[in-house]
C-alpha cells in the first residue's frame, strides 16, 4: 500500500468518523453527557474502520495486510492525538465539570494551587491519552473486519 493510499484511507476515516460521531453525540447525548459522548467516539471510531476497510480492501490486500492495516491506525491515531490536543489543549482549565469532580471525590479545603494545576495536568494527559488508545483498538478491529471481503475482479489491477 503506497503512501498516498494511507492518506486518503485515512481522510476518509476522519470524514467517515467525524460524520458519524455527530449524529451519535446528538442522539446520545440525552442518555448521559459523558457516556453519550464516550460511547458515541467509540462506536464512530468502529463504523469508520469498518467502512475504510471495506472500502479499501483491495489495496489493504496489496502487501501484507497487517501492515496496511498498522500503517491506517498508526496515522489514524496521530491524527486523533493532534484533534485532541487542538480541543483540550488550549483550554487547560477544565472548568466546572473537573472543579465539581474533584470536590466530590476528595476533601479538596486544603488543596494549593500547585494541586490543582497537577491535577488538571494529568486530567489534560488522561483526555488526550485515552483518543488515541481508543482509535488504535477500534481503528484496527475495524480496519481489520472491514478489509475481510474477498475484492471483486473488478478491483483488482
Amino acid at each position: 500500500m503506497k503512501f498516498e493510499d494511507v492518506i486518503v484511507a485515512v481522510a476518509s476515516s476522519v470524514v467517515v468518523c467525524l460524520i458519524v460521531d455527530t449524529v451519535l453525540q446528538m442522539a446520545l447525548i440525552p442518555m448521559n453527557s459523558f457516556w453519550g459522548l464516550n460511547i458515541a467516539t467509540i462506536l464512530s471510531l468502529l463504523v469508520s474502520g469498518l467502512t475504510v476497510g471495506y472500502v479499501f480492501a483491495g489495496k489493504i490486500r496489496e502487501e501484507s495486510r497487517m501492515t496496511s492495516i498498522a500503517k491506517i491506525a498508526l496515522l489514524s491515531a496521530v491524527v486523533l492525538l493532534f484533534a485532541a490536543m487542538a480541543g483540550y489543549g488550549t483550554l487547560y482549565h477544565f472548568g466546572p465539570r473537573t472543579d465539581e469532580t474533584l470536590q466530590n471525590t476528595y476533601h479538596t479545603n486544603s488543596w494549593t494551587n500547585t494541586d490543582w494545576v497537577a491535577y488538571e495536568e494529568m486530567m489534560l494527559h488522561i483526555e488526550t491519552t485515552l483518543p488515541v488508545v481508543f482509535g488504535l483498538v477500534f481503528g484496527f478491529i475495524g480496519l481489520y473486519l472491514g478489509s475481510m471481503r474477498k475484492p471483486s475482479a473488478k478491483t483488482k489491477e
